[in-house]
């Protein structure tokens, strides 16, 4: 039982995706206290979803047994372009209607608590560099595959974000110009080629040219129910078909962090999201692969290519440990 003394200590980190929001309490500490989670809904609008976030960061903060007179800020990890400064979501892929939405005026008029808005795949970095490598590595490379893929880059221990505050949008690299078109308009981007989507339409669009797999076994026909744990219980009993499609979106993960690691000469590469934790055992060693081959020779010498331990919890750490650095 958290204390009634009412004094502002604890932060709240929420990460918005184009699937769900989730936000966590966090001690000082960076201890998660009371999570919360509920899906985004983005096909209803933008208020709709500024409301429903609103009401996810309340859960949690009822889930932990406080109010939000004790919550000392929000820090939020918000999927595309982000005006920092702002709080503005100037342009988010995956969500529909998302032009420069002014998320942090519209949450702080809600809640009454500061908010700070930050890119997700920067949050996310964030967070595995604080709380998970207790920011040791002096260039950090943060890739995060779910819905789409969102990165983070640490230069020097801090988070770089560039000349427009829209650096790290490595789902946007462009890896085959000839490729599947993405929700951001271009062809080929590293999302349309790797994220939990293109997976997805990969399977979908095979199962509908006749091809064999246990995934229609196990959920019908038409797929409305697939996860990326689905997959894993399909490759683990055999289904070559699905084995093939995450192969491939492993090897462009690969591809993905050769050419970072050419430009970028980072100490680690981390990797996380929903698609890597259900994933990491069947991704991992054919990742670490195809970087080596793709890599310039003497670039990843020392390179540490690893899975993060947070997991999907990597957004709602790095918020807090963004409302952490914000509100003192």
């Amino acid at each position: 039982m958290a204390d009634s003394t009412g004094k502002a200590e604890y932060f709240v980190g929420l990460d918005l995706g184009g699937t769900k929001i989730l936000a966590g309490v966090f001690k000082h500490s960076l201890e998660c206290i009371g999570t919360a989670k509920l899906s985004t809904k983005s096909q209803r609008g933008v208020e709709p979803v500024i409301e429903r976030v609103a009401r996810c960061v309340q859960d949690a903060v009822d889930e932990a047994d406080l109010t939000l007179k004790q919550i000392a800020a929000v820090g939020i990890g918000a999927p595309g372009a982000v005006d920092f400064a702002e709080g503005r979501v100037i342009f988010a892929p995956n969500m529909e209607g998302w032009k420069d939405v002014p998320l942090k005026k519209a949450l702080e008029k809600q809640l009454g608590v500061p908010v700070f808005v930050e890119n997700d795949g920067n949050i996310a970095a964030l967070g595995v560099h604080v709380a998970e490598l207790k920011a040791k590595p002096k260039h950090l490379i943060g890739i995060f595959v779910g819905t789409g893929i969102g990165g983070g880059i640490i230069i020097n221990g801090d988070l770089y974000s560039g000349f427009n505050h829209t650096a790290g949008e490595i789902g946007h690299m462009i890896l085959d110009v000839n490729g599947p078109k993405c929700g951001c308009g271009n062809k080929g981007c590293f999302e349309a080629l790797a994220s939990r989507t293109a997976i997805f339409q990969q399977i979908k669009a095979g199962v509908k040219d006749g091809q064999k797999t246990l995934l229609t076994e196990m959920l019908g026909a038409d797929l409305s129910d697939l996860r990326s744990g689905d997959l894993r219980k399909a490759i683990r009993r055999g289904d070559k078909f699905v084995d093939k499609v995450v192969e491939g979106a492993a090897e462009y993960i690969g591809i993905g962090i050769a050419t970072l690691v050419n430009v970028l000469g980072p100490e680690v590469v981390v990797l996380g999201g929903g698609v890597m934790e259900a994933l990491a055992d069947e991704m991992m060693s054919v990742i670490i692969e195809t970087a080596n081959d793709y890599a310039m020779p003497g670039t990843m010498k020392g390179v540490e290519i690893v899975a993060s331990k947070l997991g999907d919890n990597a957004g709602i750490t790095g918020g807090a440990v963004l409302a952490r650095r914000e509100s003192k």
